[in-house]
């Protein structure tokens, strides 16, 4: 068994990477395609993730946790994943038929038809990531591994193929397609682990697991990212560009304890499933010391920088954006 202190190096490694990655695009396409064109790939983006939530519900944290719970019996694996991967497609299903809907309904959504067709390739390849698998079964230094081939592709062609205001299709194209790739790389080296079969699929055992757990994402997510679809609609793609870069410095704060999170759900479901309540106890104890120690040190530095921040990520001034980021900054940590 791997130890968790790998599996939080190369969960932590890519979680930064999440972040890094496109900070380093971001000043060069920031100025390339400009706030507009980049507020409406942010706008478009964000549509496109709450289908994926649609899609996805609870089946995220949920197939960690009985991943790693059935990850020693190859049988109950190969049923556990066949089950909630039906549920998945379903669920998918219906979120493209809405989807498509959509783009043709809703005249603000038919504005950006183009992008919403390359918006919905990411729907599509998302539920065949199957990330939920790699993290039960704690593969993350392949997780690892595959993305960071995958994003140094993808920094490469935004340098070489975005040039101009007009190549904001072929960005947003880019960035799709790295949900498509990573989808089709998982695909293919899944069959090492499980293998696909509509027989003695058991989808009412995870169904109210997963409708309960979806309820709450989509709720979290309407409190937590709403606000960027919401102006996309009252106040249009540039003040939406604005808006983006300051809450990227919020995302970077909160990716060490994503990757310590991420990396934590699959070993303590296990340690529940093997009835480990002592160690259990003490890896829960040395993690919320953790994240204590760093949680006030990162918000009192950014909420302190967060002008220079805002500077050095975005390459140009803020005036024009409704509210100055560097008091949006602060905002977001409230």
């Amino acid at each position: 068994m791997v130890s968790v202190k790998k599996n939080f190096f190369y969960s932590a490694l890519l979680t930064g990477a999440n972040y890094v990655f496109p900070l380093i695009v971001f000043p060069y396409i920031s100025r390339v395609l400009g706030v507009t064109h980049l507020g409406a790939c942010n706008f478009v983006d964000s549509i496109v993730h709450y289908f994926i939530i649609f899609s996805m519900l609870g089946i995220d944290v949920v197939g960690i946790r009985e991943i790693a719970k059935t990850k020693g019996d190859k049988d109950k694996l190969n049923q556990c994943f066949s089950s909630l991967f039906s549920i998945n497609t379903i669920l998918t299903s219906i979120a493209i038929l809405v989807y498509v809907v959509c783009i043709y309904t809703v005249p603000k959504l038919h504005e950006h038809v183009e992008l919403m067709w390359i918006g919905a390739a990411k729907l599509c390849f998302n539920y065949l990531l199957i990330e939920w698998l790699y993290k039960g079964l704690e593969e993350f230094k392949f997780i690892t591994s595959r993305s960071l081939v995958i994003k140094t592709l993808y920094v490469i062609s935004v340098f070489l193929f975005v040039k101009e205001p007009g190549d904001y299709l072929v960005f947003f194209f880019l960035t799709s397609l790295n949900v498509i790739l990573n989808a089709l790389v998982n695909c293919l080296y899944s069959r090492k682990y499980i293998s696909f079969s509509l027989r003695s699929l058991n989808l009412k055992a995870f169904l109210p697991s997963i409708l309960l757990l979806g309820v709450y994402t989509i709720l979290t997510n309407m409190y937590t990212t709403f606000n960027v679809a919401f102006l996309g609609f009252s106040a249009g793609e540039t003040q939406v560009g604005y808006y983006s870069t300051a809450n990227k410095i919020f995302a970077i704060s909160l990716s060490l304890f994503s990757a310590l999170t991420g990396v934590l759900l699959p070993r303590m479901s296990a340690l529940i499933a093997g009835n480990q309540l002592a160690e259990y106890k003490t890896l829960l104890g040395k993690t919320t010391d953790f994240l204590v120690a760093i949680s006030f040190p990162t918000i009192v530095f950014v909420l302190l920088f967060a002008q220079e921040i805002i500077r050095l990520i975005s390459g140009e001034g803020y005036e024009g954006a409704i509210v100055p980021l560097q008091i949006m900054i602060p905002l977001l940590f409230i």
